[in-house]
């Protein structure tokens, strides 16, 4: 992967203490099967909100263990009060590189700081997996979004061939 935006504003990161402080009851947990559900929903409302649901997202959504899990990925979700309110996924793509995707969260949950929880969870999940670099593909439409990516420290890449006809932007971390 190869960085073709160097000049991508440099923000400086927030600890992650503080916006955990923004929502306290706001919990991260690792994927059981009674979430599955939850997180299909999840990406299906912004999916269908912005775009189509394409195949590769029936596959995950659809099957998270077989698509995700079991090829050595993970699934994060947030929960508010203890209900599914937010979900990320990190793919394994190879033994150093993860991809975040699947990120959502509930519309009526966004402006907590919910996506940056899940963002840095994400972020620590993939280190402590050995990862060196993570990967994601979004849209621009998706301003904040793409401006949470920023903030979490990643930056414009060109990528590898996104299977996704709504990828117009991809973006990686190195750990």
């Amino acid at each position: 992967m190869e960085c073709i935006n160097q000049s991508a504003p440099k923000i400086k990161r927030v600890e992650q203490n503080n916006k955990i402080s923004e929502s306290p009851d706001v919990e991260i947990v690792d994927y059981q099967p009674q979430y599955k559900q939850a997180f299909k929903n999840l990406n299906e409302e912004w999916i269908t909100a912005y775009f189509k649901m394409e195949d590769s997202d029936y596959k995950a959504l659809d099957h998270p263990e077989e698509y995700i899990l079991h090829k050595g990925g993970y699934i994060l979700m947030a929960l508010l009060h203890g209900e599914p309110v937010g979900a990320c996924a990190l793919i394994k793509m190879d033994n150093d590189t993860f991809e975040l995707a699947k990120m959502a969260v509930a519309p009526k949950a966004k402006g907590r700081g919910i996506g940056w929880l899940l963002g840095n969870a994400a972020i620590n999940k993939a280190r402590a997996a050995g990862a060196k670099q993570l990967y994601l593909e979004s849209n621009t439409v998706l301003q904040p979004a793409i401006n949470l990516y920023y903030k979490l420290g990643f930056t414009q890449i060109t990528g590898i061939i996104s299977p996704y006809e709504r990828c117009n932007i991809q973006m990686g971390l190195q750990l």
